[in-house]
């Protein structure tokens, strides 16, 4: 999970976005992204994939004039379960 936080703001982002793409290497996935809903849009939360995490360090050069970064390693909610000795079973997502 990568969160950047957007210096000048959106504009810049998508704009270069727009013009360029992603600009992603061979090997780094983007999966989906979600933006803090207020009025700066300034934060977003994108979950990318990869099987060589210095992948990062290339996608990052094309970006780290617009924002700043924060890279974290996830697994899904099951996962971390079972990490714990939790089954969750039938009861998953139903708030029980």
């Amino acid at each position: 999970m990568l969160i950047e936080r957007y210096r000048a703001g959106a504009r810049p982002v998508y704009e270069r976005a727009a013009d360029h793409g992603r600009m992603l290497p061979e090997g780094l996935r983007y999966i989906d992204s979600w933006v803090v809903d207020d009025e700066n849009l300034d934060r977003c939360f994108q979950l990318m994939e990869t099987d060589d995490p210095s992948l990062f360090d290339v996608w990052l050069q094309h970006w780290i004039d617009l924002g700043d970064f924060e890279l974290f390693p996830v697994i899904n909610s099951a996962e971390a379960a079972a990490r714990v000795n939790v089954r969750w079973g039938d009861k998953q997502g139903t708030g029980s």
